[in-house]
């Protein structure tokens, strides 16, 4: 990381991780060409879950190429008066697995829709009874996370490395 200066811990990038309505992930298609596009994620421990269709080109490059990067975004802001936001940030490195026992493909679906659609979680069993087998679940076990953070106290100065508010 350049700006030292901006970088927070792993528990800071965690968080962000968790908070960001989406990340993005990237990765290398098979003719090793690049290519990303946003996800929903759900961490748990030192890994995280998405799901997708079973077929397409994500997956020909999850399974060509399991190593991925996601950058995540949980708060950005323009700065009134500068030309500059504040922002946090996340971005992780790990290696994709695509999930194959029934039982970690339903609880990674289960983490998902706690996360994301919570009040639908009464039709959750009926769901899972009807799409599991068409739906592809990806676990990417966690080998690297930095965070970065710009933000400016009340007065105007920015708050460096370990100075919260």
């Amino acid at each position: 990381m350049r700006r030292k200066d901006r970088e927070m811990d792993q528990q800071f990038a965690y968080g962000v991780l968790d908070r960001a309505p989406y990340a993005t992930i990237s990765m290398v298609r098979p003719d090793g060409s690049a290519y990303g596009i946003p996800i929903s994620i759900v961490r748990e421990e030192d890994h995280f879950y998405f799901h997708s269709a079973m077929e397409g080109e994500k997956i020909d490059s999850l399974v060509a190429r399991p190593e991925i990067c996601v950058s995540a975004v949980s708060r950005c802001r323009p700065v009134k008066d500068r030309f500059t936001m504040e922002y946090e940030s996340a971005v992780i490195f790990g290696k994709a697995v695509m999930v194959e026992d029934d039982e970690e493909k339903v609880h990674g679906l289960r983490l998902l829709c706690q996360r994301f659609c919570p009040e639908n979680m009464a039709e959750f069993d009926v769901s899972i009874a009807r799409s599991l087998k068409r739906t592809a679940v990806i676990r990417v076990d966690i080998s690297s996370v930095t965070g970065k953070r710009k933000k400016y106290d009340k007065e105007g100065k920015e708050m460096k490395w370990g100075r919260m508010e």
